[in-house]
């Protein structure tokens, strides 16, 4: 079938140029059980972005644009907040922060086209065009064809107001139409559920952390910059007299050749793709102990990456307007059902390193009357795997308050749980959570530092103690086999294409995936839950503590 342009389409869409006529909208609206919703704004940034206009659509390919006054979208505030009138958005929480600069929440049922898509297809991808042509055979005009590129790339708000409509328009009669399809193939693969409980719920209370934002210590961070640059100048004269050499340390081809052509370090150096030598991480550990430059160029880099990173980095991405940092949470990007953090990402604050507990340092409370509060899960992945495994070891180590670390390096060494030392105690903790990541004995053997031998000994006597462990990685190895996904506890869904490829390599890798993600997948559907839960205890009682940031298993209040 040929695509449909969108242009020959062409939306019959009315422009509102007056109040009278938002008034005349609002009727209409107040007849209608849902509409689209769709801003068209200058920046992705909800905070500050300007606004250009914002369009409706309802059904019967109704559409109409309205462009930016506060005061027509104060008018539209009753029908914004009705509960019975349900919302439709692609990327909604992008739409729900922007009424937030007015005051204004969206109340009624909430549908996100996006979010849909993810949850059915979370390997793909979700973007509004392709899901147009995709279900509704007819092609977006994209921003690009009207803002054109490069050095005649304008300026959105530019463009004349009959242009942006019809884009805008388009947009939002698109996301009203995809709500059939998309709602239909929920219901057939049984997600709705998921979706209505879990997801959308959580769009809400996603919004209002990312809104809120969290206090940075801007001022000690500079000071710190200060400090670690020095340190950085300090590591830059060691590695120039270590090497007998001034060079670019930032350079991995002039690192490389300093490393294995006038040092040689390595009798056969590992080569990248482009032909010159690896200075990999990875490469670099393994020769440690040749020379004492290698230490120093290791630490060099740490230090660059948290100054570039974190310490120089997040001032400057705090919020004139509000004066704090604020993340945007991804509901739809990974396959696990984990959320993932971008602009700046907060998830990864480093914290092994005392460097890094200095940055840490910088998140602070919002004034003296406020304390931040830390809360998490306690090796929430190996209860669940205890949980869908049922092993009866692991659930009485569990139940019983043993440290499930010990608890297994004393049945793998098969000493007692008292004679478990320090190292016994961090191999077996590897071990625990290597077997979530269906790790090999190659992979235990290079995380712990031993043989491959004993690796594999160690993972068989594993195996043999907690057998009700290697019983469910079969068993959910073979139902991904038969099925071609596997689900989580509350039925997110993970699609496992190569589950029976011909190549081994790609095969195992699936495999993993089919091992991992009910469990890890499980623990983020908890932590959702358990977001949803909190916010609406906190709203309740009309508390004034606020949910600030989730870090996988952890909630930052």
């Amino acid at each position: 079938e040929s695509i449909i342009e969108e242009e020959k389409l062409n939306f019959q869409h009315t422009i509102i140029e007056s109040k009278n006529e938002i008034q005349n909208l609002t009727n209409t609206l107040y007849q209608e059980n849902s509409f689209a919703l769709n801003f068209i704004t200058n920046t992705s940034d909800a905070l500050t972005t300007k606004i250009i206009g914002f369009s409706i659509s309802l059904k019967g390919n109704k559409s109409y644009y309205i462009p930016y006054q506060e005061e027509y979208i104060n008018l539209l505030q009753p029908v914004f907040e009705d509960p019975n009138i349900s919302k439709i958005g692609f990327d909604i929480k992008f739409q729900i922060k922007i009424l937030k600069r007015f005051n204004i929440s969206l109340n009624g049922e909430i549908f996100d086209v996006e979010l849909a898509h993810y949850l059915l297809y979370p390997e793909k991808r979700h973007a509004l065009g392709i899901l147009t042509e995709q279900y509704l055979n007819r092609k977006l005009q994209d921003k690009e064809s009207i803002i054109g590129r490069g050095k005649l790339k304008a300026e959105l708000i530019s463009l004349k107001r009959e242009v942006i409509s019809s884009y805008a328009v388009q947009q939002s009669n698109a996301i009203f139409d995809l709500v059939e399809f998309l709602n239909k193939e929920l219901v057939l693969v049984g997600l709705k559920k998921l979706y209505t409980k879990l997801e959308m719920p959580l769009i809400i209370v996603l919004a209002e952390m990312e809104f809120e934002g969290v206090n940075l210590d801007s001022n000690m961070l500079l000071e710190y910059s200060k400090v670690l640059s020095d340190k950085l100048q300090d590591y830059i004269s060691h590695i120039y007299s270590l090497a007998g050499v001034q060079f670019n340390i930032s350079s991995p081809k002039q690192m490389g050749e300093v490393l294995f052509d006038k040092l040689q370090l390595s009798k056969k150096p590992k080569k990248t793709k482009s032909g010159q030598y690896s200075t990999s991480e990875e490469t670099l550990l393994k020769l440690k102990d040749e020379h004492p430059i290698i230490s120093e160029i290791l630490e060099f880099r740490a230090i660059k990456k948290l100054l570039s990173t974190y310490v120089e980095a997040l001032p400057a991405l705090v919020n004139p307007l509000t004066n704090r940092l604020h993340t945007t949470f991804n509901q739809s990007v990974a396959s696990t059902g984990r959320l993932s953090s971008v602009n700046p990402n907060l998830q990864n604050i480093p914290i092994r390193t005392s460097r890094g507990m200095q940055v840490r340092k910088a998140f602070i409370p919002r004034s003296e009357e406020y304390s931040l509060l830390a809360a998490d899960y306690s090796q929430i992945e190996l209860r669940i795997m205890a949980l869908l495994s049922e092993d009866k070891a692991m659930i009485r180590a569990f139940n019983e308050g043993i440290d499930i670390h010990s608890e297994t390096a004393s049945k793998v060494y098969k000493v007692a749980v008292s004679d478990v030392n320090k190292t016994m105690r961090s191999n077996a903790k590897a071990v625990n959570f290597g077997i979530i990541y269906g790790i090999s004995p190659f992979g235990l053997a290079q995380n712990i530092g031993i043989s491959r031998k004993e690796a594999k000994e160690i993972i068989d006597q594993y195996f043999e103690e907690f057998s009700g462990v290697k019983k469910y990685m079969d068993t959910i190895i073979d139902q991904a086999r038969e099925f071609k996904y596997v689900e989580t506890l509350m039925g997110r869904r993970r699609y496992l294409p190569d589950i029976n490829s011909q190549n081994a390599v790609i095969r195992s890798v699936a495999e993993r995936n089919a091992m991992n993600a009910p469990i890890q997948g499980s623990a983020a559907d908890i932590i959702k839950q358990a977001m949803i839960n909190i916010h609406e205890v906190i709203n309740q009682r009309g508390m004034k503590s606020k949910m600030l940031l989730q870090v996988h298993d952890e909630l930052v209040f």
